[in-house]
This record gives structure tokens, sequence and C-alpha cells, in this order.
């Protein structure tokens, strides 16, 4: 006995559509055989070209003759075309691998004895079952290019040695170098000394920057629910003031009040005989500028938040304390506390990664600033997403930014992957209900 399942299985994978027409699905199986005839006749010297760009990035140089530019390959645009044919290629794949699937499907139902649907009854069943997954097709073209492209892209980057002055199209090729960008950041000492200082502030200023909004937040929720509170939602509408103006122009505000010599601030310390404070030009006052600040701009989030979770809470749970004799802090830390983490910790860990990436609160108050003499393009109060800002698009050193995107992903993920884990929220989703 035959085993349609097999055969057709087979004839597809040697050539589009021809396990359709084995089955006598005649009209499917000359659409996927046109389609491959198609690719193989227009795409596949393109394809071919594409993959040697991917591969060599080139390998003519411009050239000035007299007062003309003979324009050579261009490495970049080669590299993006590779990409663009590659994830074609592994699009082409899938549909590939979506074309022996139906045959085998298909080879099954004749084993068992079905007749194969006709050319109407797949174009109704398309239409009946389909219809979600067509919807959601043009949802994964998008992604492929403007997400997945872009990424791999950046993560190729770091692979070449694409950076200025020597390697800049279209002047220059660019070339394959490895891992050599890697092991220069981390064996040179001029990288090596800024990767770690600028890594080493990053994670201070995370943990600072989401510990101390998440603790003023807090602090500010369990007054404004405390008993005897009066105007309650007069004081959370002042406290959520600042999330009403639009960030950017609330930190040049900021900046000019902490400025060292003319910022108001200064004048005021200096009318009751106070020495002014460098707030922003020296290295320990600049970053704790930035932390009272950020405190400023970033607790109303938590306060709003933990007052929600707050009103919240089951009174009876508080009456049962009490009678119990549990004092007001007992009840703190054994009632609201661990509610209020159950429902922010999430949260929490997120904040971390958005201060680990927070540019706009480092750029727009300091620019990095003041200078650090020690570092590479980077200034004292530098984190890592402003540090590969200045690298791109100041330097040009594109290759060592891409390498420490790479670093600045690894860790995130595996800190977010690492407490996501270890949250009871996730572990204990039917707690609360």
């Amino acid at each position: 006995m035959k085993s349609h399942a097999k055969i057709s299985t087979i004839l597809s994978l040697l050539f589009m559509g021809l396990g359709q027409i084995y089955n006598r699905q005649y009209m499917k199986g000359v659409l996927f055989i046109c389609l491959e005839i198609y690719i193989v006749v227009f795409w596949s010297l393109p394809f071919r070209n594409a993959m040697w760009g991917l591969t060599t990035l080139g390998e003519t140089t411009q050239k000035r003759i007299g007062f003309k530019i003979q324009p050579g390959d261009h490495s970049i645009f080669l590299m993006i075309e590779g990409i663009i044919f590659l994830i074609c290629g592994l699009l082409l794949i899938w549909v590939y691998y979506l074309n022996i699937r139906d045959a085998r499907r298909v080879g099954i139902a004749r084993d068992l004895g079905q007749r194969p649907n006709h050319f109407k009854e797949t174009l109704h069943v398309i239409a009946e079952k389909g219809f979600p997954y067509l919807l959601l097709t043009p949802s994964i073209i998008f992604t492929s290019f403007l997400t997945i492209l872009p990424l791999l892209f950046g993560i190729a980057i770091a692979f070449t040695n694409y950076s200025g002055p020597n390697h800049l199209p279209p002047a220059a090729l660019v070339d394959w170098v490895g891992f050599q960008t890697f092991i220069d950041l981390f064996n040179l000492k001029t990288w090596n000394r800024t990767f770690l200082g600028v890594f080493e502030w990053t994670i201070i200023w995370a943990i600072l920057a989401t510990v101390t909004t998440f603790f003023t937040g807090l602090l500010f929720a369990v007054l404004l629910n405390s008993k005897g509170i009066r105007f309650r939602a007069f004081w959370r509408s002042i406290y959520i003031l600042p999330w009403a103006i639009p960030a950017f122009v609330s930190i040049l505000i900021m900046r000019n009040l902490f400025n060292g010599e003319f910022g108001p601030i200064n004048q005021y310390l200096e009318a009751i005989g106070l020495a002014g404070i460098p707030w922003l030009s020296d290295p320990f006052w600049a970053k704790f500028t930035l932390v009272v600040v950020n405190i400023w701009f970033g607790f109303p989030f938590w306060m709003v938040l933990m007052s929600g979770v707050m009103t919240g809470i089951d009174k009876e749970l508080y009456e049962a304390a009490e009678v119990d004799g549990a004092s007001p802090r007992q009840r703190f830390w054994r009632i609201t506390m661990p509610i209020v983490m159950f429902s922010t910790a999430p949260l929490l860990i997120m904040q971390f990664a958005g201060n680990f990436n927070n540019f706009n609160m480092i750029y727009l108050l300091t620019q990095g600033g003041p200078v650090n003499v020690d570092y590479s393009y980077a200034g004292s109060t530098d984190i890592l997403i402003s540090w590969i800002y200045k690298l791109t698009l100041d330097q040009s050193q594109f290759n060592m930014a891409s390498v420490v995107s790479i670093l600045i992903f690894i860790v995130i993920a595996s800190i977010s992957v690492w407490n996501f884990r270890r949250t009871r929220a996730f572990k204990e989703e039917d707690m609360m209900s």
C-alpha cells in the first residue's frame, strides 16, 4: 500500500507544488510551482549578489581621478541589502515549509481515505479558518523589516571596524573583524577604563533612581492615605503636576535652577551667607543633583500607583489585625507592604530597566558632564546609553557603540529575567484573586 503522505512530502521537498499536484490539487500546485520558478528566475541572481555584498562588504574603494570621484562599493548599503535578502530568504524558507506541511497533511488525509479539497473548497477553508492569519501576516512582515532588520544591523556592526576616521563609507570600505572590537573594549586601557567607570555609575544610577523614587512615592502614598489627612485630592493633584509638564521642559528649567553661577538656588544660599555649591560642575554634586531631580519627576507615578493599591486593600484585614493587638507599624509591614510589593514588583523591575537607559534625564540636565579626563568620549555623569549617543553622533565610533549596546541588552535582559522569575506576582498569580 502506497503512503501518499510520504510521497507528497518528498515531492514537495524537491520542488514546491509537486506534492500538491500528486495529491490532485492541481491549481494549488501550479501556484506553488509558479512562485518557485518566479523566485529562481528573477531573484536568484540578486540574492547571490546580496550575499556576496554581505560577506565581503565590498571590494572596490572610492577613487579620485583628477577632479572627478569614481564611486566604489558602499559597505553599509551592501550590509543592509544583504540583511534584507537574508530576511526574505528566511521568509521563503518558511513558505517552503508551509508547502511541505500542506502536502503532507493532505497526503495523510488521503491515506485515511478522505478526498482532497478542490481549489474552491481550499479557498473556502482559507476564508473561514485562515482569515486571522491573513490579518496577522502584515504584522509579521512589518516586524521583520522594522524590528528584526535594525536589530540584526546593530548586532552586525559590532563585528566590523565601522568607525572614524579610517573606515567610514563611502570614502573607505568596512571589513568584518570578528570579536576584535569586543577584545579592544576590554583590553585597551582607554576603552576599558571608560567602560568600567561608566558601567559602574550606570548601575549605581539605575539602583538609586529606582529605589529613591519608589520609597519616596511609598512615603507620600502612606501619608495621603493615613487618617486625618484633609484635602487629599488637592495634595494628589499638586504632586502629580510634574507629570503634566513635558519632561524636557521641566529638566531644562531644573538645569537653570541648579546653574552654579547664575542659578537662583546658589544665589539664595549666598544671600544667607552660605557658599555656592557646584551642582553641575563637580562630579559628586552633579550625580547628587541628578538623583534629586529624578526623585521630583519619578515619585508621583509611584505615589498614585500605591495610593490606588492601598485604597483597594480590604479594611477588615486592618480591623482584624487591630483586634489581635497589632501595632500600626506591624500592620504596615505585615499587611500594607506585602500587598503593595506584590502589585508593584513587576513595575519596579521595569523601572530599573528604564532608568538603566534614562537618556533624557542625563543628557538634558548635565549632558554627561562634567568632563572626566580619564574617559574616552564620556563625562563623569554619562551612563552607557548617553555614552553610546556620543560615540555614534559625535565621534563616529559605530562599532564600539554597537558592542556597548549588545552588552546593555545582555545585562538588562539577564537582570530582568532573573527578577521576573523570582517575583511572587508571577509565581502566585491566583494569590490575589
